[in-house]
């Protein structure tokens, strides 16, 4: 179990996080959604003990990430935004150095590179150097190292980033994998990505946390957003008579455009394609739905 008590943490005058708290279940996928700047990446760096928040307190398998930092690394594995492997290494090279730091066993050592290199289908490049990678093959490599150890709690940032449509359908086969074995969490965003592998999200929005659902619950809601530059009265004469549309609720307004909560009676795959053929129809440009 993971779990997270008010974490806030501030970079100078800029509030990164404020009183965030989850839990994340284990042999679960939990994602952390939201736009870049969100702050996701810095609940990740807080959990995997490379910052310490300014308040609040975080654990993992009950032991605390600021002052327990060599037991809970030890049973974390983490594939960072930016991958964190050496490009003058080979891929298993790679992977070696960093089973030897968190000190597998000689023994052991040999047959998780092979699983790994089989499970992350690594053979025709295992042995080049990672200089000449792609970036789908610099993820496999920085995967294959965060894995190399056989950890308890595995902690994504942005996983597919960078990946082709082939390797993105992969690397959610293998996503959902190891949550059979493994807590994971991952930061997106991307709603189809939760929609794949999540069983819970908890949505993140210039450092607070806003929601924490259920994928299911998330699926059901009833309010859908939509931004466009049009007026109050001229959306609500659109679109206020579409069967299903209770009522519109004017939101905060962004630079140029009006955003507008719209709550339903039906789901939004029905919803949302009459909702959006009513706005292009009329000519307006839709920003966001």
């Amino acid at each position: 179990m993971i779990k997270a008590s008010s974490l806030t943490r501030s970079y100078g005058t800029v509030s990164a996080l404020s009183n965030v708290s989850f839990e994340a279940a284990s042999g679960k996928v939990t994602a952390l959604l939201g736009p870049n700047g969100a702050g996701k990446s810095t609940v990740l760096r807080i959990l995997s003990t490379i910052i310490s928040p300014d308040k609040g307190s975080a654990t993992i398998d009950g032991l605390d990430v600021t002052t327990d930092t060599i037991d809970v690394r030890r049973k974390i594995g983490v594939l960072p935004h930016n991958t964190g492997i050496y490009d003058r290494l080979t891929a298993i090279e790679n992977i070696r150095y960093f089973g030897n730091l968190q000190q597998v066993k000689r023994t052991e050592l040999n047959d998780r590179i092979d699983k790994l290199i089989h499970l992350l289908d690594m053979n025709e490049f295992c042995n080049r150097r990672v200089s000449g990678f792609s970036q789908g093959q610099k993820m496999k490599v920085a995967l294959a190292r965060a894995l190399v150890h056989d950890p308890q709690y595995i902690l994504l940032d942005e996983p597919t980033n960078g990946l082709d449509p082939t390797q993105i359908l992969a690397m959610r086969k293998l996503i959902l994998r190891l949550a059979e074995t493994s807590t994971v969490i991952l930061s997106t965003h991307i709603m189809q990505e939760v929609e794949a592998v999540c069983d819970r999200v908890l949505i993140i929005l210039n450092g607070e946390l806003v929601v924490d659902s259920l994928l299911g619950d998330l699926q059901q809601a009833n309010t859908v957003k939509i931004s466009l530059k049009e007026n109050y009265e001229n959306l609500n004469s659109l679109i206020g008579s579409i069967n299903g549309v209770k009522s519109i609720k004017v939101g905060e307004r962004v630079g140029e455009l009006n955003t507008f909560d719209i709550e339903t009676e039906k789901g939004k795959d029905e919803i949302l394609p009459q909702i959006a053929s009513a706005v292009v129809n009329k000519g307006w440009n839709l920003y966001q739905l």
